[in-house]
């Protein structure tokens, strides 16, 4: 539980920017940005924000929780909440009120605008509280550190449970068994076990193959724990791997080593990206590259901000990113290497503590 001196900091910097943006109020409507402002966890809800008000508008079956929840005031709706929420905005006679661009449903918006009193507008906003979200305050470093370590703890137990004729489907339930018996909420997203050729396919989906000796097994799993994620991307082989297998770990891994030195605060969040690419094109391996080397995370799997060649951000310290570059071989396989890291004042730490030597079973 966080302290509620945390949201309330985060509402007033959402407030400061309400006269820079032109807007009386913000509508939010994104559920883990209501969560990120005030603490709910529940499955509806509309925060209003204006300079001076934060009312929180939800159903009967969270009268209880809210409260418990978040210091906002409470309004709870036998009807619709947006016509609460209209309803409200036309009584404190708002002229404009800044919506989540990015986030709204199209349906939800017009429901929201036809409520309006003559005189009152919608006015978009861009990733406001999105970007607020990168930068990780302390206790949001805590349980993402939580998380960190709840997934490497999962992937320790299972490890020694692999072997050829093991399902991948059983594999990943095991994973996500230990995550939760080992205090996690759950996966963070749908676990990756694949192996042999399938390994070559980055998002792969578990199936009923078998895994089969003397063949990579490529294993992303990660864990939410008190609301943030983790991430984590291992390969290992079954049996005894070819020349060429430990030739490319070593090339993913050197260029994964080169992307998490690149990470410092002020860096282009496009260096670690050009730092893992250059590694492998002296391996005759970039064109097998094919994703970003990284992603912001935290209430999400995939915040901001990108590593990516085009992306024009900047590392900052307190977000935390994850670093993963990989090779995908057609008919081959595919090796992956992943760490959960944060980006601190001087540098970087990378906070997966699970090993990245090639592991062989």
């Amino acid at each position: 539980m966080f302290p509620e001196s945390e949201f309330k900091v985060r509402r007033t910097r959402v407030r400061e920017n309400l006269a820079e943006l032109d807007v009386d109020a913000l509508v939010v409507t994104a559920l883990l940005n209501i969560r990120y402002l005030t603490g709910f966890t529940g499955s509806n809800g509309i925060l209003l924000l204006t300079p001076s008000r934060e009312i929180l508008f939800t159903d009967p079956r969270y009268t209880v929780q809210s409260k418990r929840e978040t210091s906002c005031r409470v309004r709870t709706v036998k009807g619709p909440t947006l016509a609460a929420v209209a309803k409200a905005i036309n009584r404190l006679r708002l002229r404009k009120t800044g919506f989540e661009y990015h986030t709204i449903p199209f349906h939800i918006y017009t429901f929201l605008n036809q409520g309006l009193r003559p005189g009152g507008s919608l006015v978009p906003t861009r990733n406001l509280v999105e970007t607020l979200r990168m930068i990780k305050s302390p206790v949001e470093i805590d349980a993402i550190r939580r998380a960190v370590e709840t997934n490497s703890k999962a992937f320790s137990k299972v490890l020694p449970t692999i072997r050829p004729g093991l399902g991948e489907r059983r594999i990943a339930a095991d994973l996500e068994y230990q995550m939760r018996r080992l205090g996690g909420d759950g996966p963070a997203f749908d676990t990756i076990v694949a192996s042999g050729s399938r390994a070559a396919l980055p998002h792969a989906r578990p199936t009923s193959k078998s895994v089969e000796a003397n063949q990579l097994l490529l294993i992303d799993m990660g864990t939410i724990q008190d609301g943030y994620t983790s991430d984590m991307t291992r390969t290992i082989f079954l049996g005894r791997p070819t020349h060429k297998w430990k030739k490319s770990y070593q090339a993913v891994l050197q260029a994964q080593l080169a992307a998490i030195d690149a990470i410092r605060d002020g860096v282009p969040t496009a260096r670690p990206d050009q730092k893992a690419r250059k590694v492998l094109k002296s391996h005759g391996l970039d064109k097998a590259f094919t994703h970003s080397t990284g992603h912001g995370l935290g209430l999400e799997i995939h915040e901001e901000p990108r590593l990516g060649k085009r992306d024009r951000n900047k590392l900052r310290a307190g977000m935390v990113v994850t670093v993963e570059p990989g090779i995908y071989l057609e008919g081959g396989g595919g090796i992956r290497i992943e760490d959960t890291v944060l980006v601190t004042p001087t540098g970087c730490e990378i906070l997966t503590p699970t090993g990245k030597e090639l592991t062989v079973i």
